[in-house]
Protein backbone atom coordinates (compact mmCIF):
# COMPACT_ATOMS: atom_id res chain seq x y z
CA UNK A 1 0.00 0.00 0.00
CA UNK A 2 1.34 3.41 -1.29
CA UNK A 3 0.28 6.28 0.17
CA UNK A 4 1.92 9.88 -1.07
CA UNK A 5 1.59 13.33 0.04
CA UNK A 6 3.83 16.22 -0.98
CA UNK A 7 7.26 16.60 1.09
CA UNK A 8 7.97 20.61 1.63
CA UNK A 9 11.27 20.29 0.83
CA UNK A 10 14.73 18.51 0.92
CA UNK A 11 15.82 16.90 4.51
CA UNK A 12 17.76 18.83 6.98
CA UNK A 13 20.62 18.52 9.32
CA UNK A 14 24.31 18.39 9.28
CA UNK A 15 24.32 14.68 9.61
CA UNK A 16 22.14 13.78 6.75
CA UNK A 17 23.79 15.83 4.49
CA UNK A 18 27.05 15.10 5.51
CA UNK A 19 25.90 11.14 4.60
CA UNK A 20 24.87 12.09 1.32
CA UNK A 21 27.63 14.22 0.08
CA UNK A 22 30.43 10.97 1.28
CA UNK A 23 28.00 9.01 -0.98
CA UNK A 24 27.99 10.97 -3.70
CA UNK A 25 31.81 11.43 -3.17
CA UNK A 26 31.93 8.00 -3.57
CA UNK A 27 29.67 7.41 -6.93
CA UNK A 28 27.44 5.51 -4.66
CA UNK A 29 23.48 5.81 -5.11
CA UNK A 30 21.43 8.58 -2.68
CA UNK A 31 19.02 6.61 -1.66
CA UNK A 32 17.12 7.12 2.11
CA UNK A 33 13.46 5.73 3.00
CA UNK A 34 10.68 7.35 1.79
CA UNK A 35 8.26 6.30 3.80
CA UNK A 36 7.79 4.55 7.42
CA UNK A 37 5.13 2.69 9.06
CA UNK A 38 4.40 1.93 13.01
CA UNK A 39 2.19 -0.98 13.93
CA UNK A 40 0.57 -1.32 17.18
CA UNK A 41 -2.04 -3.41 18.74
CA UNK A 42 -3.55 -0.32 20.13
CA UNK A 43 -3.69 2.63 17.34
CA UNK A 44 -4.89 5.14 19.61
CA UNK A 45 -2.40 4.53 22.50
CA UNK A 46 0.95 4.96 19.92
CA UNK A 47 -0.77 7.68 17.92
CA UNK A 48 -1.09 9.75 22.07
CA UNK A 49 2.94 8.64 22.56
CA UNK A 50 3.75 9.88 19.24
CA UNK A 51 2.36 13.24 19.24
CA UNK A 52 3.45 13.81 22.22
CA UNK A 53 6.69 13.10 22.52
CA UNK A 54 7.78 13.81 18.78
CA UNK A 55 4.68 16.42 18.22
CA UNK A 56 3.47 14.46 15.07
CA UNK A 57 -0.06 14.36 13.65
CA UNK A 58 -2.22 12.27 12.40
CA UNK A 59 -4.85 11.93 10.00
CA UNK A 60 -7.06 8.81 9.49
CA UNK A 61 -7.41 7.38 5.72
CA UNK A 62 -10.94 6.36 5.39
CA UNK A 63 -12.09 3.82 2.74
CA UNK A 64 -9.17 1.30 3.43
CA UNK A 65 -9.41 -2.35 4.37
CA UNK A 66 -7.19 -1.87 7.67
CA UNK A 67 -7.45 1.06 9.96
CA UNK A 68 -5.00 3.38 8.82
CA UNK A 69 -3.24 6.84 9.73
CA UNK A 70 -1.06 9.39 7.77
CA UNK A 71 1.58 10.55 9.67
CA UNK A 72 2.74 14.17 8.93
CA UNK A 73 6.51 14.83 10.65
CA UNK A 74 9.17 16.91 9.77
CA UNK A 75 10.81 15.38 6.76
CA UNK A 76 9.41 12.10 6.36
CA UNK A 77 6.18 10.55 5.74
CA UNK A 78 4.66 7.59 7.70
CA UNK A 79 1.37 5.39 8.32
CA UNK A 80 0.54 3.70 11.10
CA UNK A 81 -1.78 0.77 11.53
CA UNK A 82 -3.60 -1.62 13.55
CA UNK A 83 -0.85 -4.96 14.16
CA UNK A 84 -2.25 -7.63 11.42
CA UNK A 85 0.14 -10.25 13.73
CA UNK A 86 1.52 -10.96 17.44
CA UNK A 87 4.73 -8.68 17.68
CA UNK A 88 8.24 -11.11 18.86
CA UNK A 89 8.06 -11.75 22.56
CA UNK A 90 10.27 -9.24 25.08
CA UNK A 91 14.14 -10.28 24.71
CA UNK A 92 13.73 -11.20 21.29
CA UNK A 93 15.29 -8.83 19.33
CA UNK A 94 13.36 -6.76 17.17
CA UNK A 95 12.20 -7.85 13.81
CA UNK A 96 11.95 -4.91 11.54
CA UNK A 97 13.39 -1.76 10.14
CA UNK A 98 14.35 0.38 13.30
CA UNK A 99 14.52 4.31 12.72
CA UNK A 100 16.08 6.70 14.43
CA UNK A 101 15.19 10.55 15.22
CA UNK A 102 17.04 12.95 15.79
CA UNK A 103 16.25 15.72 17.95
CA UNK A 104 17.97 19.14 19.36
CA UNK A 105 17.90 17.87 23.41
CA UNK A 106 18.58 13.95 23.79
CA UNK A 107 18.35 13.98 27.98
CA UNK A 108 14.44 16.02 27.34
CA UNK A 109 13.51 13.71 24.56
CA UNK A 110 14.52 10.33 26.63
CA UNK A 111 12.21 11.86 30.04
CA UNK A 112 9.22 12.70 27.35
CA UNK A 113 9.27 9.31 25.72
CA UNK A 114 9.91 7.74 29.95
CA UNK A 115 6.63 9.93 31.21
CA UNK A 116 4.21 8.65 28.11
CA UNK A 117 4.57 4.87 28.60
CA UNK A 118 8.05 4.38 26.06
CA UNK A 119 11.25 2.36 28.32
CA UNK A 120 14.77 2.66 27.19
CA UNK A 121 15.87 -0.63 25.20
CA UNK A 122 19.62 0.55 25.12
CA UNK A 123 20.92 3.54 27.19
CA UNK A 124 22.63 6.93 25.91
CA UNK A 125 25.87 6.02 24.18
CA UNK A 126 28.01 7.89 22.55
CA UNK A 127 29.16 7.81 18.56
CA UNK A 128 32.59 9.00 18.98
CA UNK A 129 32.67 12.74 17.14
CA UNK A 130 29.31 12.33 15.56
CA UNK A 131 26.51 11.72 17.67
CA UNK A 132 24.41 10.68 21.41
CA UNK A 133 22.36 7.79 20.72
CA UNK A 134 19.72 5.61 22.39
CA UNK A 135 17.07 3.06 22.01
CA UNK A 136 13.48 3.13 23.49
CA UNK A 137 10.62 0.96 23.08
CA UNK A 138 7.40 2.52 22.37
CA UNK A 139 3.95 1.98 24.56
CA UNK A 140 3.03 -0.92 21.91
CA UNK A 141 6.68 -2.30 22.03
CA UNK A 142 8.22 -1.24 18.82
CA UNK A 143 12.07 -0.39 18.61
CA UNK A 144 12.67 3.17 17.75
CA UNK A 145 16.33 5.04 17.85
CA UNK A 146 17.24 8.50 19.18
CA UNK A 147 20.06 10.63 18.29
CA UNK A 148 21.82 14.16 18.76
CA UNK A 149 23.96 15.63 16.47
CA UNK A 150 27.18 16.64 18.77
CA UNK A 151 30.74 16.27 17.55
CA UNK A 152 32.02 16.74 21.27
CA UNK A 153 30.74 13.47 21.98
CA UNK A 154 32.73 10.96 23.85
Amino acid sequence: MLLQWPVDGPSSGNLRRDGREKLARLGEPMNSPAFFEIQADNPEQAIRFYAAVFAWQFTKVPGLPVEYWLIQAENMRGGLLKRSASPPPPQSGTNAYVCSMEVTDFDATAGAILKNGGQVAMPKFAVPGTCWQGYFLDAQGNTFGVFQVDSNAK
